[in-house]
Protein backbone atom coordinates (compact mmCIF):
# COMPACT_ATOMS: atom_id res chain seq x y z
CA UNK A 1 0.00 0.00 0.00
CA UNK A 2 0.87 3.61 -0.57
CA UNK A 3 2.00 5.13 2.59
CA UNK A 4 1.26 8.80 3.62
CA UNK A 5 3.55 10.92 5.62
CA UNK A 6 2.37 14.27 7.85
CA UNK A 7 4.54 17.05 8.41
CA UNK A 8 3.69 20.06 10.62
CA UNK A 9 5.22 22.56 12.54
CA UNK A 10 3.30 21.57 15.52
CA UNK A 11 4.08 18.00 16.93
CA UNK A 12 0.39 17.87 18.35
CA UNK A 13 -1.12 18.71 14.89
CA UNK A 14 0.84 16.34 13.11
CA UNK A 15 0.25 13.66 15.26
CA UNK A 16 -3.66 14.29 15.71
CA UNK A 17 -4.25 14.41 12.10
CA UNK A 18 -2.23 11.00 10.93
CA UNK A 19 -4.50 9.28 13.49
CA UNK A 20 -7.64 10.24 12.01
CA UNK A 21 -6.77 9.71 9.00
CA UNK A 22 -5.78 6.09 10.41
CA UNK A 23 -8.84 5.49 11.75
CA UNK A 24 -10.60 6.46 8.26
CA UNK A 25 -8.23 4.00 5.91
CA UNK A 26 -7.42 1.15 8.74
CA UNK A 27 -4.31 -0.48 9.70
CA UNK A 28 -3.22 -1.18 6.61
CA UNK A 29 -2.27 1.83 5.67
CA UNK A 30 1.13 3.14 7.37
CA UNK A 31 0.21 6.88 8.38
CA UNK A 32 3.71 8.24 9.99
CA UNK A 33 3.83 11.89 10.53
CA UNK A 34 6.76 14.28 11.61
CA UNK A 35 6.34 17.04 13.91
CA UNK A 36 8.05 20.08 15.84
CA UNK A 37 12.26 20.04 16.55
CA UNK A 38 13.95 17.39 18.64
CA UNK A 39 13.26 19.98 21.82
CA UNK A 40 9.33 19.81 21.56
CA UNK A 41 9.04 23.25 20.34
CA UNK A 42 7.41 24.48 16.86
CA UNK A 43 9.11 23.96 13.89
CA UNK A 44 10.53 21.07 11.48
CA UNK A 45 13.17 18.78 11.57
CA UNK A 46 14.97 17.01 8.52
CA UNK A 47 16.11 13.85 10.23
CA UNK A 48 12.29 13.19 11.51
CA UNK A 49 10.99 13.85 7.95
CA UNK A 50 13.62 11.50 6.62
CA UNK A 51 12.54 8.78 9.24
CA UNK A 52 8.52 9.00 8.35
CA UNK A 53 9.39 8.92 5.36
CA UNK A 54 10.97 5.08 5.84
CA UNK A 55 8.25 4.28 8.26
CA UNK A 56 5.76 4.68 5.96
CA UNK A 57 7.74 3.28 2.61
CA UNK A 58 6.31 -0.26 2.15
CA UNK A 59 7.47 -0.34 -1.12
CA UNK A 60 4.37 1.18 -3.05
CA UNK A 61 5.19 5.33 -3.10
CA UNK A 62 4.87 7.61 -0.37
CA UNK A 63 2.66 10.61 -0.28
CA UNK A 64 4.03 13.70 1.71
CA UNK A 65 1.16 16.36 2.80
CA UNK A 66 3.08 19.90 5.15
CA UNK A 67 1.29 22.66 6.48
CA UNK A 68 3.45 25.78 6.20
CA UNK A 69 6.35 27.13 4.16
CA UNK A 70 9.20 25.65 5.99
CA UNK A 71 7.73 22.47 6.23
CA UNK A 72 7.54 22.16 2.79
CA UNK A 73 11.08 23.62 2.47
CA UNK A 74 12.36 20.96 4.67
CA UNK A 75 10.17 18.15 2.76
CA UNK A 76 11.74 19.60 -0.70
CA UNK A 77 15.53 19.62 0.82
CA UNK A 78 14.60 15.76 1.85
CA UNK A 79 12.93 14.74 -1.44
CA UNK A 80 15.81 16.23 -3.40
CA UNK A 81 18.43 13.72 -1.71
CA UNK A 82 16.02 10.87 -2.93
CA UNK A 83 15.40 12.08 -6.48
CA UNK A 84 13.99 8.44 -7.23
CA UNK A 85 10.04 9.30 -8.01
CA UNK A 86 8.99 7.04 -5.18
CA UNK A 87 7.93 9.81 -2.74
CA UNK A 88 6.14 12.62 -4.11
CA UNK A 89 5.20 15.95 -1.78
CA UNK A 90 1.74 17.11 -2.39
CA UNK A 91 -0.14 20.24 -2.89
CA UNK A 92 -2.66 20.20 -0.91
CA UNK A 93 -4.32 21.24 2.13
CA UNK A 94 -3.46 19.17 4.77
CA UNK A 95 -6.41 18.27 6.72
CA UNK A 96 -8.76 17.13 3.49
CA UNK A 97 -5.31 16.15 1.58
CA UNK A 98 -4.75 13.34 4.04
CA UNK A 99 -7.65 12.20 4.70
CA UNK A 100 -8.51 11.87 0.86
CA UNK A 101 -5.11 9.97 0.42
CA UNK A 102 -5.56 7.82 3.25
CA UNK A 103 -9.02 6.45 2.24
CA UNK A 104 -7.78 5.89 -1.55
CA UNK A 105 -4.83 3.97 -0.12
CA UNK A 106 -6.69 1.94 2.09
CA UNK A 107 -8.65 0.77 -1.52
CA UNK A 108 -5.16 -0.43 -2.97
CA UNK A 109 -4.63 2.34 -5.37
CA UNK A 110 -1.48 3.65 -7.24
CA UNK A 111 0.71 6.22 -6.02
CA UNK A 112 -0.29 8.26 -8.66
CA UNK A 113 -4.15 7.69 -7.74
CA UNK A 114 -3.64 8.08 -3.89
CA UNK A 115 -1.76 11.41 -4.60
CA UNK A 116 -4.42 12.61 -7.33
CA UNK A 117 -7.26 12.67 -4.74
CA UNK A 118 -4.95 14.61 -2.17
CA UNK A 119 -4.21 16.99 -4.93
CA UNK A 120 -8.12 16.81 -6.08
CA UNK A 121 -9.14 17.94 -2.27
CA UNK A 122 -8.46 21.58 -2.72
CA UNK A 123 -11.45 22.24 -4.65
CA UNK A 124 -13.57 20.36 -1.96
CA UNK A 125 -15.81 22.77 -0.52
CA UNK A 126 -17.17 23.06 3.06
CA UNK A 127 -20.76 25.48 2.30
Amino acid sequence: MVGIVVVSHSSELAQGLAGLAAQMAGPEVRIEHAGGTADGSLGTDEGRVRDAIRRADQGHGVVVLGDLGSAILTIRHVLDSKANGHVKLIDAPIVEGTIAAAVVASAGSTLDEVAGAAEEARGARKL
